[in-house]
């Protein structure tokens, strides 16, 4: 590619996918290089998120609801990004309305491909979408996708696969415009449970909490809090403590109001004085794949929010690196196609000169 493609980024939050479709950050030491991408717009309608992202980008995204965001107000772009919102689709809550505003957000998408018409567009959502109504929902996403001129491809990924210690499962949406003859395979996993020749063991959730006890009282449950989980219902008990050797749960947005009922994880400290925690935000962060270089400039409950909202930076870097090595190889291909032709001209004129 002669010049960086441009990217579109709707619902950004605070940056997670952005960081992630930029690259040129480190995280577990490991250094994820730089994409050939630049983002010239990103919008998300919270403003503690659209806070956090200008503190961290040197682009600023606008604070803005996408319903209200006018067509030519959106410069020109290669790829659009956007983790629509997925309350309505989490298994969490299985009572939730998934016909409600925010379940239909992804038309917002779905119009401003219709009127920009980019090449690509990148989409992340819980896996609910792909199991709630017997995967009716998703199959109405894709279809509305595919009638603005899309080839869509879909996959569940999982977190801990790409080195994150994390048991994330997403469903990453892929779009290529029909007319770009490209088709796009999903980044092989790097991470496994067991021992491979090619893959490396899962990062432990260790590699991130190092230490079970820490200094802040304010991140521990209170023995009545202890007592409330002994003394409730079968159904609820459950204190879902993280092994340090194995991988998190899922990292959700209330982690600042965790309860030791909830399915949230928490920490045990000290099983035999059942003292119990909760993560702190620069722990939520780094099991998300955040690096530490990232800042959040907000208070804690909107940075908790923020981190459970965001899509993996690590894991949005191995999706987008996959539709960029393709966009190069192809066009190295192409390159090398004009170059043999221009070749095989010369040597076509230099034989009838010759004769």
């Amino acid at each position: 590619m002669s010049q960086d493609l441009t990217v579109a980024s709707f619902f950004c939050g605070c940056g997670g996918s952005d960081l992630g479709i930029l690259g040129d950050f480190d995280y577990l030491n490991q250094h994820y290089a730089k994409l050939p991408i630049e983002i010239n717009y990103a919008v998300d309608f919270d403003k503690f998120a659209v806070q956090t992202y200008n503190a961290n980008f040197l682009h600023k995204a606008i604070c803005k609801d996408i319903r209200n965001v006018s067509i030519k107000d959106i410069p020109n772009f290669d790829i659009l990004i956007g983790g629509f919102p997925c309350q309505s689709f989490s298994t969490v809550n299985p009572t939730k309305d998934t016909n409600d505003a925010r379940a239909n957000l992804y038309k917002e998408l779905v119009r401003i491909l219709t009127a920009k018409k980019p090449k690509f567009f990148i989409c992340e959502n819980v896996k609910g979408l792909m199991t709630l109504q017997k995967g009716e929902i998703l199959k109405k996403v894709i279809r509305d996708f595919e009638a603005v001129g899309y080839h869509v491809v879909y996959k569940l990924l999982l977190a801990s696969d790409y080195g994150i210690p994390q048991r994330r499962e997403r469903v990453f949406i892929v779009g290529i415009r029909n007319d770009v003859p490209l088709q796009y395979q999903f980044p092989e996993p790097t991470h496994t449970q067991y021992p491979t020749q090619n893959k490396k063991l899962w990062n432990p959730l260790k590699s991130i909490v190092k230490e079970l006890r820490i200094d802040e009282d304010k991140y521990y449950f209170s023995q009545k809090a202890v007592e409330g989980m002994k003394n409730a219902k079968n159904n609820m008990k459950r204190g879902l403590f993280q092994d340090l050797e194995g991988q998190c749960l899922t990292i959700t947005s209330h982690l600042a109001k965790v309860s030791l009922n909830s399915r949230d994880p928490v920490l045990l400290v000290d099983a035999d004085k059942e003292i119990y925690r909760r993560f702190t935000p620069k722990e939520a962060s780094g099991i998300q794949s955040f690096p530490n270089s990232f800042v959040f400039p907000v208070s804690e409950i909107q940075a908790y929010k923020q981190i459970g909202n965001a899509i993996p930076p690590v894991l949005m870097w191995h999706v987008a690196k996959s539709l960029t090595d393709l966009i190069a190889n192809d066009c190295a291909l192409k390159k090398n196609t004009k170059q043999s032709k221009r070749k095989k001209g010369h040597n076509t004129n230099e034989a009838v000169a010759l004769n």
